[in-house]
């Protein structure tokens, strides 16, 4: 049997007295693109937090790559391959594009880092246009881009992704899903927060319904998109 990259096990997440994630089984294999849904206040940006290591576990076990990383800081998760890309981007505001590109490859210490900025702004040709621009000053769609091109930045195996589409343009939507179908196609396994469970849905090979910290429908992502369960509560309709 093939060992999952990762595997989530009765994982628990606590806000003080606040149990935010209650127990939890979560997995994704190499390659997969799986969507994590649910309304807000589900846990879904939690459990994110709590793989990439910003937050610590109450109780349960997180396996990456076969090596328990419980207590692993989240600067080592990096450096293993775990990349998140924030609810809200949090990039530098007052750095230029570019040098918000290159703290993407801050733990890197290989000769290709040139190369692969250059790859990015050829995946984004806005943050060409922008590169020497300050990052604050852009809209929230090249805001996104370049929070994702950092992610990249750091070679990820896993990319976590909190909300990518939250408050963008359609056409905007469209060129960041259009990429994360691209960096699975090349090898990453990418795990999406997404409350716009249609579109996660329609990318995702496989889903998890998140209700009040708990998982509780799991499937091939073309098989929730039909549950009427899901197209009641999440689907309208």
């Amino acid at each position: 049997m093939t060992t999952p990259l990762l595997d989530l096990k009765e994982v628990r997440v606590n806000y003080g007295a606040i149990a935010a994630v209650k127990g939890i089984d979560l997995s994704l294999n190499t390659g997969e693109l799986v969507c994590l849904i649910g309304a807000n206040g589900a846990g879904k940006t939690t459990t994110l937090g709590a793989i990439a290591g910003t937050l610590p576990l109450a109780g349960g076990h997180i396996r990456y790559q076969g090596q328990a990383i419980d207590t692993l800081p989240a600067h080592q998760r990096v450096r293993a391959g775990i990349a998140l890309v924030p609810e809200g981007r949090g990039i530098f505001t007052r750095l230029t594009v570019e040098e918000n590109l290159r703290m993407g490859a801050y733990s890197r210490r290989d000769h290709a880092i040139a190369s692969d900025l250059e790859r990015m702004l050829t995946l984004f040709p806005r943050l060409r246009e922008r590169h020497t621009q300050i990052a604050g000053t852009l809209s929230g769609g090249e805001q996104q881009m370049l929070a994702i091109a950092r992610a990249l930045l750091s070679r990820p195996k896993l990319l976590l992704l909190d909300e990518p589409s939250m408050g963008l343009a359609p056409l905007i939507v469209e060129k960041i899903f259009e990429v994360v179908q691209q960096v699975k196609t090349e090898g990453v396994t990418v795990l999406l927060v997404e409350q716009n469970a249609n579109l996660a849905l329609e990318f995702a090979q496989r889903g998890y319904v998140m209700e009040s910290g708990r998982v509780t429908l799991a499937g091939r992502g073309d098989t929730l998109l039909a549950d009427e369960r899901v197209r009641a509560a999440y689907l309208g309709g």
